[in-house]
């Protein structure tokens, strides 16, 4: 289990928000936090301290030239996701993206768009691709979540869902919508699920709150599952100690604490 950090973008800037109450209207987005500082500040950061696969996410647009800022930073350390499309991933790339991540582009109008997918995959390989599987839970099953988290796509995310995606792809990137953002912990049935259905790297996001949470999550996964935290970090305006996230993850199998 790695720790996969995270810079997300807003508006140009650095900000932690509740990801389900992104809306056409600006006013109504519910901001955990602003940072004061750069992205290339977090990139820079995550190179010193060796943290590998984290993603820069362009919540709307107005983001770019903040995340050339953190790609540039760190080259090939960041993957990028947010409005990212066939006709504009290399550019990404090149900037020094380790990967490109999409969600809305794969899936339009509620449902897979099997020309997109193929598109992507053929511009940038599906070795340098990310899906992101974004989702809420409906009726006692997760479906996939596109436009920013407000519509609900007819992809399940299950068993047979993952393994058909899995050919298309290097990792996935799941946000559990319905916790993100809101330190609530980490919505566990989801995640175990995640642990037995997948078998290439999947990074997890989503309500982690403390040591604890990190614990709880290693167990329930088997440590299969990476991890992403957000707007719970101090460097965030969070109360847990980024730094003790990072030694936490970093003991390896040295002892009780390790991811």
């Amino acid at each position: 289990m790695k720790f996969r950090p995270c810079i997300d973008l807003h508006q140009g800037k650095v900000k932690q928000i509740v990801g389900e109450t992104l809306q056409a209207d600006p006013s109504r987005v519910v901001e955990n936090f602003v940072s004061d500082r750069t992205p290339d500040y977090y990139a820079s950061l995550y190179r010193e301290d060796g943290l590998t696969g984290g993603h820069v996410i362009m919540l709307g647009g107005g983001n770019e030239a903040a995340a050339e800022q953190a790609l540039r930073a760190y080259p090939g350390g960041l993957q990028i996701g947010g409005g990212i499309r066939a006709d504009n991933a290399a550019r990404y790339l090149e900037m020094g993206a380790s990967h490109v991540i999409v969600t809305s582009y794969i899936f339009q109008d509620g449902k897979l768009n099997w020309d997109h997918l193929h598109a992507i995959v053929a511009e940038v390989g599906k070795e340098r691709l990310v899906i992101d599987l974004s989702c809420k839970e409906k009726d006692g099953k997760y479906y996939v979540v596109t436009n920013q988290w407000q519509t609900f796509s007819d992809f399940e995310v299950n068993r047979e869902g993952i393994g058909l995606l899995e050919n298309y792809c290097a990792e996935f990137l799941i946000h559990a919508v319905d916790v993100e953002g809101k330190r609530e912990g980490v919505q566990t049935k989801l995640a175990a699920q995640l642990a037995e259905w997948t078998s290439i790297p999947t990074t997890y996001a989503g309500g982690v709150r403390s040591i604890d949470d990190l614990k709880q999550f290693r167990d329930l996964t088997g440590g299969r599952l990476d991890i992403t935290i957000g707007s719970a970090l101090d460097i965030f305006g969070g109360q847990l100690p980024y730094r003790d996230v990072v030694e936490f993850c970093r003991m390896g199998d040295k002892g009780e604490g390790a991811c």
